[in-house]
């Protein structure tokens, strides 16, 4: 019964990861947050501080940050 709704959201989490564009907030496994600097095919290149540019794997994106969220 549990494994419906836990498909559902994973299927969701993929779809965002796909639609993910450069300029994109994100909040990535561990907490920390950055801005896509371009996409690759398994990867993103994730500014987090000025000048700094790392590369993390697509699968380690949490979540997209909105307006609403950075205001908080």
């Amino acid at each position: 019964m549990m494994i419906r709704p836990q498909q559902r959201k994973e299927k969701e989490r993929r779809k965002m990861i796909d639609e993910l564009r450069a300029g994109a907030k994100i909040v990535f496994a561990g907490g920390l947050m950055g801005t896509i600097e371009r996409a690759t095919e398994k990867t993103f290149f994730v500014e987090i501080a000025p000048g700094t540019v790392i590369e993390i794997a697509r699968s380690s994106v949490t979540g997209v940050v909105t307006a609403a969220d950075a205001a908080k």
